[in-house]
């Protein structure tokens, strides 16, 4: 999408999510392009998004579309594979050429269509990312060779938003998930939630690091690179930006949960969008 004209370089790039798990896209970005002032909103008061109506994720993502252009940003980068699924479409309907709009699935759908020798590729994601069946239509797409098995992984967000992770808990769950028969067999496995990283490990553990699991972190701080240097935005200063976390629902926990993605300490606002 070409930017608009009145669009300028210093302008912040804005990301959300429903929770944390946007952080780890947050994160790359920020090692991709180290001058740029990051905006990121975790949507807590309506986390998961995985269980809520298409409708809903639509009218959440519009109205912090709208947060993120209120604090100017010349990117909007919607961090959460549900609403990228869901939401795209209307959020970019609704900011027009107010900012460029990225989602998290295009990219990884791009990488993983190249790779000739996948045959057979599953996807974990939440029930509403699952039923969309966007990853198997845009990879089919892509690659007509390629066959996609989603399985609906409703309890990991909830998991991981909780701190339970690197544990017998979090094994135990992951372990029941990846051992169902929808998805065995597989040549690589693509993390359709952005929370996924952080239990990437136990992830790996399960399948004898024998084969590649595909997030969308480093895919979409690449997109974003050269999305901003097509049009012109890359910021031209040389300092390094002071960035800005927001949460629609503000807790403790919550705070302390985001080192574990962010691998520093940030300070958390909480922002009231809804009242």
């Amino acid at each position: 999408m070409p930017a608009s004209e009145n669009l300028r370089g210093n302008q912040p790039i804005g990301i959300f999510d429903s929770g944390i798990g946007g952080l780890t896209v947050a994160r790359a970005i920020k090692e991709k392009l180290p001058y740029e002032k990051l905006i990121y909103f975790g949507d807590t008061a309506h986390l998961p998004y995985g269980d809520k109506s298409p409708d809903s994720i639509k009218y959440y993502s519009i109205r912090i579309a709208q947060f993120l252009l209120d604090n100017h940003c010349k990117m909007i980068v919607i961090a959460c594979n549900t609403a990228s699924a869901l939401a795209y479409e209307a959020v970019k309907d609704f900011v027009g050429k107010r900012a460029v709009v990225v989602n998290v699935i295009d990219p990884v759908v791009q990488k993983i269509s190249k790779e000739k020798k996948l045959k057979n590729i599953g996807v974990i994601a939440t029930k509403g990312t699952i039923k969309s069946g966007i990853h198997a239509s845009k990879i089919k797409k892509a690659n007509a060779k390629q066959e996609v098995h989603g399985l609906a992984t409703p309890l990991l967000v909830p998991m991981i938003e909780e701190g339970f992770f690197n544990n017998k808990i979090s094994r135990s769950i992951i372990n029941a998930y990846l051992s169902r028969p929808k998805i065995k067999n597989i040549d690589a496995l693509i993390l359709g939630c952005t929370h996924f990283p952080l239990i990437k490990p136990e992830i790996e553990e399960f399948y004898n690091n024998k084969i590649p699991l595909i997030d969308s972190a480093e895919e979409v701080a690449e997109q974003v690179y050269q999305l901003l240097k097509k049009n012109n935005l890359l910021n031209p200063s040389q300092k390094i930006p002071v960035h800005h976390f927001y949460v629609s629902d503000y807790t403790d926990a919550f705070e302390k949960s985001t080192r574990f993605f962010f691998s520093e300490t940030i300070r958390l606002q909480e922002a009231r969008i809804w009242k």
